[in-house]
């Protein structure tokens, strides 16, 4: 199983709860198809560098979980037809990545 790490930008029109909602449904699907999640964060709602579909600002999530590469496959295309979604982003974990997570996390006293 690889380590992948996921941020996507929820639409500013939902509510802390229907975003809060929404991202214990992606966790559930990303369970579901058989990843184990490691780590999530909410950065909260944020000012986007350019406007995506006329909004300047969305609620942002991490999540870090490991898989298997077609559970990614799956994950991908279960956010691109989700129309919450504004953007997101997928990466493979490297070992001195994950060495930085681990760091990152460990320095601001976050939990999984």
């Amino acid at each position: 199983m690889n380590s992948y790490e996921t941020v996507f930008i929820l639409t500013p029109v939902l509510s802390d709860d229907q975003a809060k909602e929404a991202v214990q449904k992606f966790e559930g699907e990303m369970k579901s198809f058989g990843a184990k999640i490691k780590h999530s964060e909410n950065w909260g709602l944020r000012k986007l560098a350019y406007p995506i579909q006329k909004k300047s600002t969305g609620f942002y999530f991490l999540v870090e979980f490991e898989a298997d590469g077609t559970v990614v496959a799956d994950y991908e295309l279960m956010m691109k037809r989700d129309e919450r979604v504004l953007r997101f982003l997928t990466v493979k974990m490297d070992t001195d990545h994950l060495a930085y997570s681990e760091k990152r996390r460990a320095k601001s006293g976050a939990t999984a």
